[in-house]
């Protein structure tokens, strides 16, 4: 059995209803992945599987989830080993022990398109930073504007499908994969 983590792109269906991670967990079962594991209330799953490739894994969750409530949701899912490397290289270390929510990463089911470096340099404010790293966008966004474009620039028309979480995220799920 292999691990994995799956990472939801929204968990709101409606504005009236979000997917409780105990659905979230009994979709996973249903499916036949086994230990389910979810990490607070946004769409963080961490499940055991036979080794597949994840694109598979990805669609399965996807047409579960599709099945179950009615609305597509992207899912990007990424081996435990895949996301290890990920979680350490983190290309912000000391920004994320100052202020661990304001560095996310946006985790891609494709590598970013080469001329994101590009458009996101133009979207960074003075004290906000980006590195792209094997594929995924990093970011220190900044909590003094109340609304960062550069936190809006990493969107899925201009960077492709994924999904973003803040270090705490990363490391807590790094955590939970051992």
């Amino acid at each position: 059995m292999r691990t994995y983590v799956a990472l939801l792109y929204s968990v709101v269906i409606t504005p009236q209803r979000r997917v409780v991670m105990a659905d979230l967990r009994a979709i996973a079962e249903a499916i036949g992945l086994t230990n389910p594991r979810t990490l607070v209330a946004s769409g963080n799953l961490v499940f055991e599987s036979e080794e597949a490739p994840v694109a598979t894994l990805e669609k399965r969750l996807e047409t579960t989830f599709e099945n179950n409530f009615g609305r597509h949701v992207d899912v990007i899912v990424r081996s435990a080993q895949a996301w290890t490397r990920l979680a350490a290289g983190n290309p912000f270390p000391q920004e994320s022990a100052v202020a661990a929510s304001q560095v996310a990463v946006r985790v891609m089911r494709q590598p970013v398109p080469f001329e994101a470096e590009g458009y996101l340099a133009d979207a960074a404010a003075g004290d906000e930073k980006f590195r792209i790293v094997c594929g995924d966008p990093w970011i220190v966004f900044s909590r003094a504007m109340p609304n960062s474009r550069l936190l809006a620039a990493m969107n899925h028309k201009r960077l492709g499908v994924g999904t973003s979480r803040n270090w705490n995220t990363v490391r807590e799920l790094a955590q939970m994969i051992g």
